[in-house]
């Protein structure tokens, strides 16, 4: 009785030493591994120090809600989608490659975009490009865009003047257009297009440049008849020169 104890105790001890020995090389192994497949929902860049600085995520594990990446909280209402996301040194967000697609009950939905942020603060570039269709109809427009953004936008700061302007648009929605435009006034929010490369919603294909307060003011561009034409407005949308002149 006593020799089997002993062998049991022995047998015991020595498969604790050998999971744990298995276990540490296991994780300590150094150099490059090599894997000709691998399937995975989400894979997190992190530096020594653990912060994040890419995701990779499918749908469901996308972050959004109450995720919190790098101790700062994410986007609470931004949709779901396949993708990357994009933080730099500070922790912070600064763009993104997002895609979705799928049928419809007449048609379908889809769209890719591309975006690069202003140092804390939403996108001043963005590759974007909608696909709809609903029946016979569909709409696809393709597009590089340039864009100006608040020069005291804060991510964190963004996210709660929306929530503040949620509220009150429920009460009072000419007090929230009020509220918006104070933001606006102090550098808080807002942002405007300044250069866009590509088809508009109105089909025209061309190059489309906007002032300060994000009006058109030029438009070089081939429309739906296939007519190359080149456009000025003034700062209240009106035409004022156009090549070839229109006809009287």
């Amino acid at each position: 009785m006593n020799k089997e104890l002993v062998f049991l105790r022995t047998f015991a001890i020595a498969t604790v030493v050998g999971i744990t020995f298995i276990t540490s090389t296991a994780f300590k192994k150094t150099g490059n591994q090599k894997f000709s497949e691998i399937d995975v929902e989400r894979i997190n860049i992190v530096e020594k120090d653990g912060t994040v600085k890419m995701i990779i995520t499918n749908v469901e594990r996308f972050p959004n809600g109450t995720d919190i990446i790098n101790d700062r909280p994410t986007n609470e209402g931004r949709k779901k989608r396949s993708g990357m996301l994009f933080f730099n040194e500070d922790g912070i967000e600064c763009g993104g490659f997002i895609y979705d697609g799928q049928k419809t009950e007449n048609g379908h939905s889809s769209g890719l975009s591309l975006t690069y942020d202003q140092y804390d603060g939403d996108q001043v570039m963005q590759l974007l490009t909608q696909d709809a269709g609903q029946g016979d109809n569909r709409f696809v427009s393709s597009t590089l865009a340039f864009n100006d953004r608040p020069s005291k936008e804060s991510q964190l700061k963004t996210a709660e003047i929306m929530k503040e302007l949620e509220e009150l648009g429920k009460k009072d929605p000419k007090a929230m257009q009020e509220k918006y435009k104070q933001y606006e006034q102090q550098g808080l929010i807002g942002g405007v297009p300044r250069v866009m490369l590509g088809k508009s919603r109105s089909q025209n294909n061309g190059l489309f440049l906007f002032d300060d307060k994000g009006m058109p003011r030029a438009m070089f561009y081939v429309d739906k008849e296939n007519n190359a034409k080149l456009d000025f407005f003034d700062d209240k949308g009106d035409t004022i020169a156009s090549f070839p002149e229109k006809a009287n």
